[in-house]
C-alpha cells in the first residue's frame, strides 16, 4: 500500500470525544470551553506545571485513541522510505528528556482590550495559557534520519488525528496539521508520549504529540497521525490563512509565526488586595521563546518607578522572581513587570496590533488594592 492511500485510510480511534475531559476545578482553571486558562492567583511552584494544571488549547473536541492500536505515518518525497511506526518501535530509539515552555499564541489576548483599548477576536486569555513541562519522546531527527532524509528536503507537516476544524464561514479545514521547516525539525523537536514523567493526558496529546520547543504553541501538533517530509514548501491553513500576523502595521506577506515573546506575570489574583504596611514578598515569573531571563524590572506605581526584581536560580524554561512590597498609601495601586532575555529582547509598553490578538508581549498592568 502506498503511504498516500495508508494516510487516506487512517480514522482516529475515538470511542468518545468531549471539548476537554481532564477536571477543571474552578480554583485552579478559567474555563473558556473547549479552551481552560491556568490561573495565576493558585501558583504551583517554581518548576514543572503538573499535568493536572496544564492550560488547555483545542480547536475542536478531545479524542481518546487507543495506544495499543496506534500507528504513526511518516512519508513524503523528502525520504527514501516511507513507515508506519508504532509507539513501540519509537521507544526503541534513544529517548531525550526536555523541560521547555510550553505557551498558546493567544495567551494574554485580553489586554488588547482592556489595556490598548481594541478587542481583538478569540478566546480572551489572560497570561494563563503557559505552563513548564519536561517532556519526554524521541528526537525527530532520529527518526527522520533513519528512513533516509533526502539533502534537499525542506518541510515537515505534523497533521493531527483531532476532529475536523469547521470555521466561523463554515469550511470545513480538516484536522489541525502545520509545517515545520527541516532546520527546526532536526534541531530540537520531539516526538513526546510522556510528560512530567508520566503518560501524556488525553487533552495533551495522548498518545504521541510533536512538541518544538520556543515556538507558537500550534507547531507542536498533539495526537499526531503522520509527518510528511517534503522536497517544496508546505501549506496549510495554520501557517498561511492562520497564526500569522495580519493588519495593524503588518505587511500582506508577513511570514507564519514561529519564536515566542517575553512575557511576564505576576502570581497574584487580578485585581489583588495588598496590606499596606511593607515587607511583604511578591512573586512573579518571566519566560521567552528566546531562551533564558536576563532581568526582570517591577515597578508598584504604574511605572512611575522602576526596581530589579531577585531572580531566582534560572529554572527548565522560565525564572520566578521576587520582590519586597515597600508599603502604600491605602487606595488603587498598578503593579508591573518587564523581562528582558538573554537576547536582548525586552517587553515593550505596547504590543503590536494584529488582527487575531497574537504575541501581546506588552508589560501587563496589575491592578491591586491597598489597605
Amino acid at each position: 500500500m502506498d503511504p498516500a492511500t495508508a494516510l487516506a485510510l487512517r480514522e482516529p480511534d475515538a470511542a468518545v470525544s468531549l471539548p476537554i475531559h481532564k477536571p477543571l476545578p474552578p480554583q485552579h482553571f478559567v474555563d473558556h470551553g473547549t479552551n481552560a486558562e491556568m490561573r495565576w492567583d493558585v501558583p504551583h511552584g517554581p518548576g514543572d506545571t503538573p499535568a493536572s494544571r496544564l492550560f488547555v488549547r483545542n480547536h475542536t473536541e478531545t479524542p481518546l485513541l487507543d495506544a495499543a492500536t496506534y500507528t504513526l505515518l511518516v512519508h513524503g518525497d523528502g525520504l527514501r522510505r516511507a513507515a508506519v511506526i508504532t509507539l513501540d518501535d519509537l521507544r526503541a530509539l534513544p529517548v531525550t528528556r526536555m523541560a521547555c515552555a510550553h505557551e498558546c499564541t493567544g495567551n494574554g489576548r485580553s489586554y488588547f482590550a482592556t489595556q490598548q483599548g481594541r478587542e481583538a477576536p478569540g478566546t480572551p486569555w489572560h497570561l494563563g495559557s503557559i505552563g513548564q513541562v519536561t517532556w519526554e519522546g524521541v528526537r525527530l531527527a532520529e527518526v527522520l534520519e533513519r528512513l533516509g532524509l533526502r539533502d534537499d528536503a525542506v518541510d515537515v507537516m505534523a497533521t493531527g488525528l483531532d476532529p475536523s476544524y469547521v470555521d466561523d464561514d463554515g469550511v470545513d479545514n480538516g484536522p489541525v496539521r502545520r509545517p515545520l521547516p527541516i532546520a527546526k525539525a532536526l534541531d530540537d523537536t520531539l516526538l513526546a508520549w510522556g510528560m512530567n514523567g508520566e503518560p501524556l493526558l488525553p487533552d495533551h496529546g495522548f498518545p504521541l504529540r510533536l512538541v518544538v520547543p520556543g515556538w507558537v504553541g500550534v507547531a507542536s501538533i498533539k495526537w499526531l497521525g503522520s509527518l510528511e517530509v517534503a522536497t517544496r514548501p508546505l501549506e496549510s491553513p495554520w501557517n498561511t490563512k492562520w497564526y500569522r500576523m495580519t493588519g495593524g502595521d503588518f505587511p500582506d506577506d508577513a511570514p507564519p509565526l514561529t519564536l515566542n515573546p517575553v512575557r511576564s506575570v505576576w502570581e497574584l489574583p487580578e485585581p489583588a488586595s495588598l496590606p499596606a504596611e511593607g515587607g511583604t514578598v511578591l512573586h512573579g515569573r518571566s519566560w521567552s521563546g528566546a531562551g533564558a531571563v536576563a532581568k526582570v524590572e517591577v515597578s508598584v506605581n504604574g511605572g512611575a518607578t522602576w526596581s530589579i526584581a531577585r531572580l531566582d536560580p534560572p529554572g527548565a524554561a522560565w525564572t520566578t522572581w521576587r520582590f519586597r512590597w515597600p508599603g502604600a498609601t491605602p487606595g488603587g495601586h498598578v503593579l508591573m513587570a518587564r523581562a528582558t532575555d538573554v537576547a536582548g529582547r525586552t517587553q515593550p509598553q505596547d504590543a503590536a496590533w494584529n488582527d487575531e490578538g497574537y504575541l501581546f508581549d506588552a508589560v501587563v498592568r496589575h491592578p491591586v488594592r491597598v489597605g
